[in-house]
C-alpha cells in the first residue's frame, strides 16, 4: 500500500512514562498532541501505590497539561507485596485507575519496591480477576544467572505460564514485548491477554546499540533500553505480528524520558525517549511491513477495545513529508535527547 497521506483515528498511548514535576511539564506536550489518551506508568521515585497517590498524580498531569491540549491520562497503581485488595476496590470504584503494574524488583527505573514472590499477590489477583482490572506485567526475570536477553524468554517459562495457570480469568497486557517467545505465546495463548509494541523494537535490533546509521561503531546511550533490544529475527517477528492485524497488539511507546547527561554516563540510565515523534516512527516500521492499511486498527482500536473503552472519535492526519527531528529538546532544567535525534524522519503529523 503506497500513499502520500493517511487519516485515522486519533491513537492512544497505553504505556507512557511522564515523570512529575518539571520533567512531566517538559514531555506531557509531546505526548499530548498526538495522543488522545494515554496510561501513565506508576513508577515515580516515590512509586504511585494507592489510589489516593494515583488521583493526586492525575490532577497533577491535568494541571500541567497546556490549554490547547485535550488529552486523558489512564492512571495505574505500583504493585507492591503488601498491597491489599481492598486497594484494587478503591482503584475500580474510583473511575481514573484502569490497571496494576507488576515490576519485578530490579528490572527497569525505580523498580527497587517491585515485587519479589507472586506468592504474596495472590489475594490481589483474586481480587483483580472478579474486577475484570488489567495486571500489566514488564516480563522479564532479574535473576543474575540468567542472560540479559534472555530474561523475557525465561519470564514466560517461570512465570507468566504459572501466573495464567493459577489465575485463568487475570487480564493481563504483556507489555513492551521484545521476542519471538512473547509473540508466539500472546498469538497461541487463551484468555484475556494483549500485549503492546513499542516503535523502536518495531524499527531496531541489537546492533543499533553499538553501531551508527553510518556504520561506524560506538556504543549508542540513547538506544538503550530494557527490554534491551533484541537480534534481528525477533524484530522481524514483531513486525510481522503488528502487521498481521491480530487484534491482541497494540500501541505502547514506552517513551521514557532521561536527562543526557543521565543517558551518556558511566552507568546510563535505560529508556528511549520517542514521544516527540512516535507516530512518525511507527509508520516507518508499518511502511517497511507494507502494512499502512493495518496501522489504525493496531494503534487506535485493539487497546481500548482490549481494555474496554470507547474508541476516540476525532480523527488526525500524517502525511508524507521529510524533516528532521531535533537533536535536543528542553527537559526541566536540562535537555534530553530522543530516539534518531538529528535524522530525517519521513511522516509528519499535521497540526
Amino acid at each position: 500500500m503506497s500513499t502520500n497521506t493517511l487519516t485515522i483515528t486519533q491513537p492512544d498511548d497505553w504505556h507512557l512514562h511522564l515523570r512529575d514535576g518539571a520533567a512531566l511539564a517538559s514531555v506531557l506536550p509531546h505526548s499530548a498532541a498526538q495522543f488522545a489518551r494515554a496510561v501513565v506508568m506508576p513508577n515515580l521515585k516515590t512509586p504511585i501505590t494507592t489510589t489516593e497517590q494515583a488521583i493526586g498524580y492525575r490532577q497533577r498531569i491535568l494541571a500541567t497539561l497546556p490549554g490547547h491540549l485535550m488529552f486523558e491520562p489512564i492512571m495505574t497503581l505500583y504493585l507492591t507485596e503488601t498491597t491489599a485488595p481492598k486497594e484494587i476496590d478503591a482503584a475500580s470504584k474510583s473511575g481514573v485507575v484502569r490497571a496494576v503494574k507488576l515490576y519485578p524488583a530490579g528490572a527497569t527505573t525505580h523498580s527497587e519496591s517491585g515485587v519479589t514472590d507472586l506468592g504474596r499477590c495472590a489475594r490481589v489477583f483474586e481480587k483483580m480477576q472478579q474486577l475484570e482490572m488489567p495486571l500489566l506485567v514488564h516480563g522479564e526475570v532479574t535473576h543474575a544467572e540468567v542472560d540479559v536477553f534472555d530474561r523475557e524468554r525465561v519470564f514466560i517459562d517461570d512465570v507468566l505460564i504459572p501466573l495464567r495457570r493459577n489465575f485463568p480469568a487475570l487480564k493481563i497486557v504483556f507489555e513492551h514485548i521484545t521476542t519471538r517467545d512473547a509473540v508466539d505465546y500472546v498469538q497461541a495463548a487463551d484468555g484475556a491477554i494483549g500485549a503492546t509494541v513499542t516503535a523502536h523494537h518495531l524499527l531496531f535490533n541489537r546492533n543499533s546499540l553499538f553501531i551508527d546509521g553510518g556504520g561506524r561503531p560506538g556504543m549508542r546511550p540513547h538506544h538503550y533500553c530494557l527490554p534491551v533490544l533484541k537480534r534481528e529475527t525477533h524484530r522481524c517477528a514483531l513486525l510481522a505480528a503488528v502487521a498481521s492485524g491480530n487484534s491482541r497488539f497494540f500501541l505502547g511507546t514506552d517513551s521514557a524520558p532521561h536527562a543526557k547527561g543521565d543517558k551518556e554516563a558511566a552507568c546510563g540510565c535505560a529508556g528511549c525517549f520517542t514521544a516527540a515523534s512516535a507516530l512518525e516512527l511507527y509508520l516507518e516500521a508499518f511502511e517497511e511491513a507494507n502494512a499502512l492499511d493495518r496501522f489504525e486498527a493496531f494503534a487506535s482500536f485493539n487497546g481500548p477495545d482490549f481494555y474496554g473503552l470507547p474508541r476516540n472519535t476525532r480523527r488526525i492526519t500524517l502525511q508524507r513529508a521529510n524533516w528532521i527531528l531535533p537533536a535536543e529538546f528542553p527537559y526541566a532544567d536540562k535537555t534530553i535527547v530522543p530516539l534518531r535525534a538529528g535524522e530525517t524522519l519521513r511522516w509528519k503529523l499535521q497540526g
